[in-house]
């Protein structure tokens, strides 16, 4: 694995821990909420945001107008069994979620759940660490690489890991902030 190579890996993880993030309610309305609902449409589980437009008309309420009027029921059943925690309103032409005013407790869970993914999101950059180590040994022993730029290459790849594991650890501090800012 060159260099470059491994930076790309590390900063895809920390992108994917992101997104994890954004999974997670904050008390606000955010579209993003619903990216891993999946809706049983002809059979194939298919991504919500394909088959609806999600519009956050204010801080509370999240609207889904479905593209094909038909598939707003199986939009419904696909929501009601995802684990976001909220209730679809379906008034025939439009769903609405109402999204309510976190809890204490429920705050310090989303807390935890934040603190899994970024978690996550570490093991992910240190499996790409070890890869890249592993490749890096495997060329000294081989006699492509000197000891000398073994050591060096290992350092460099120290030094991207510790960078972007201290990137997830800013997101968790914002995510966390965002969670538990009333």
């Amino acid at each position: 694995m060159k260099l470059p190579e491994v930076e790309d890996h590390m900063h895809k993880a920390v992108e994917a821990t992101q997104r994890s993030f954004n999974t997670i309610r904050t008390g606000r309305a955010n579209a993003s909420l619903l990216d891993k609902v999946m809706v049983e449409y002809y059979g194939a589980p298919t991504p919500l945001k394909s088959l609806a437009s999600i519009n956050t008309p204010d801080a509370t309420t999240i609207t889904i107008q479905p593209f094909d009027r038909t598939s707003l029921n199986l939009i419904e059943k696909a929501i009601s069994l995802s684990d976001i925690g909220l209730t679809p309103n379906n008034d025939g032409s439009i769903i609405r979620l109402n999204i309510p005013p976190l809890t204490s407790d429920r705050r310090k869970e989303l807390v935890k759940y934040a603190a899994k993914y970024a978690e996550e999101g570490k093991v992910s950059i240190r499996n790409i660490r070890r890869d890249a180590v592993d490749s890096i040994r495997k060329q000294e022993k081989n006699g492509e690489l000197s000891e000398d730029q073994a050591k060096d290459n290992q350092d460099q790849i120290q030094k991207l890991t510790d960078k972007y594991i201290a990137k997830v650890d800013e997101l968790l501090a914002e995510k966390e902030k965002d969670i538990t800012t009333v």
